[in-house]
């Protein structure tokens, strides 16, 4: 397949994408994962993961972020422009067509309502999305130690995202280098 028929698919997925996301970075993981991870392959798991995270600690939106590192890894710098184009593109339409007729939304119940059930509906695909993230996350003792303290930092000590995820990835680096330094002390390869 050419690069240029590669290019419309990378953005007509991630305009699927941002067509079809409610709620933000979070609710987009669960299509995120069919599209790039399973899907096309553009990138793994763990892959998918990091970008996201670099995306939460970099300025901007994290769909927006998170589309761009995909389309860089795959196709450089235009895969990046494409794939950023593509999942803003539907919140550009979407946004510019509610503006238009936003008075006559704005005070009808039915579309308050509706508003409501898309709201709840974020909700059961954010938790999905947290599971799905804990099973690939949440690999040993270490991680668990790490997430345990992330979540009491942010939920009780109001602690910042950036902050907490600074220091998730100073303590795995330290976690690392101990572990290492160990396993070359007793005799093991030390990787």
């Amino acid at each position: 397949m050419t690069k240029s028929k590669e290019l419309i698919k990378l953005f007509f997925s991630f305009f699927k994408i941002g067509a079809l996301t409610f709620g933000g970075g979070y609710a987009m993981l669960p299509m995120l994962e069919r599209e790039v991870v399973v899907k096309h392959k553009w990138a793994t798991m763990e892959e998918l993961m990091d970008y996201f995270a670099i995306g939460q600690c970099t300025p901007g939106v994290i769909a927006v972020n998170t589309a761009t590192f995909v389309g860089y890894k795959k196709f450089g710098n235009i895969g990046g422009i494409v794939a950023t184009l593509g999942v803003i593109c539907p919140s550009v339409i979407i946004i510019s067509l509610i503006a238009s007729v936003l008075s006559v939304i704005y005070d009808n119940p039915i579309a308050q309502h509706a508003f409501a059930g898309i709201g709840v509906a974020v909700c059961a695909i954010l938790i999905q999305a947290i599971l799905k993230i804990g099973k690939a996350g949440l690999s040993d003792w270490f991680t668990w130690v790490v997430a345990a303290v992330a979540f009491m930092l942010s939920m009780f000590f109001k602690v910042s995202t950036i902050i907490i995820i600074v220091i998730a990835g100073a303590a795995a680096l330290v976690y690392k280098a101990v572990t290492k330094r160990i396993r070359s002390e007793k005799g093991g390869d030390g990787k």
